[in-house]
């Protein structure tokens, strides 16, 4: 039987679209319509983004834990989290996980480095790029990387915070990502981190000045990997 998929979910956007992608690719590997039995919890976003504003990392790892413990309970033989920013709360609760977490950028990290990649862009939240959850992992794999301009960093992080995580996709938001991604080309990056879970939906292969690596569906692959082995 493959194994029960818990999903810790921040924002709705980004979990919908893990969650989404783990139904529908799924087939490749169990058939038609099929996929692993899958879970998810999340407490109120307000709850995550209260600790997250005042700087309080060990109270979103206590929600991150609320939660595994839960998906835990009612079965799930490991569990992910489509949202990077608040892995860098994981190391609080690391040795109080009553199941298996995969690590987001573990998974892009394995991708960058079997695509050949060397150094990587980093977009997402302000909070996600400029700690060091892609920054460890992609060195661990002996791979370089750059962060935006700090003006960049904080108008990303407004569309955001304000538009992707509401769903709301404007053409103002593409061209300002497309822009920054440009801009890490042209420091020497073969490659950028779609690191924020809503980014995919609005930048993709098809309009991104660089290869993308995409967290939220790669996540979701690492998952359908690990419930089939």
């Amino acid at each position: 039987m493959p194994k029960h998929i818990g999903i810790v979910a921040c924002s709705a956007e980004g979990a919908s679209l893990c969650y989404r992608t783990i139904c529908t690719e799924g087939e490749a590997l169990f058939g038609p319509h099929g996929h692993p039995e899958v879970s998810m919890h999340t407490p109120p976003f307000q709850d995550y983004m209260a600790c997250i504003y005042r700087g309080d990392w060990k109270g979103v790892g206590e929600l991150m834990l609320g939660s595994a413990q839960k998906l835990a309970s009612i079965g799930a033989d490991f569990v992910i989290c489509p949202d990077n920013t608040i892995h860098q709360s994981l190391h609080h609760i690391e040795a109080r996980l009553p199941v298996p977490w995969l690590h987001i950028a573990e998974a892009v990290a394995t991708e960058a480095a079997g695509r050949g990649f060397r150094k990587i862009g980093l977009t997402g939240t302000q909070w996600l790029v400029e700690s060091e959850v892609y920054p460890q992992k992609l060195s661990d794999r002996g791979l370089d990387y750059l962060r935006p301009e700090k003006a960049e960093r904080e108008e990303i992080n407004r569309f955001i915070m304000d538009e992707l995580v509401k769903g709301i996709r404007s053409p103002e938001a593409i061209a300002y990502h497309q822009k920054v991604i440009g801009a890490l080309k042209d420091r020497g990056c073969d490659a950028v981190v779609l690191g924020c879970t809503e980014i995919p939906l609005i930048i993709s292969d098809g309009n991104s000045p660089l290869p993308t690596l995409d967290s939220t569906r790669l996540l979701a692959r690492a998952a359908l990997k690990r419930a089939a082995s």
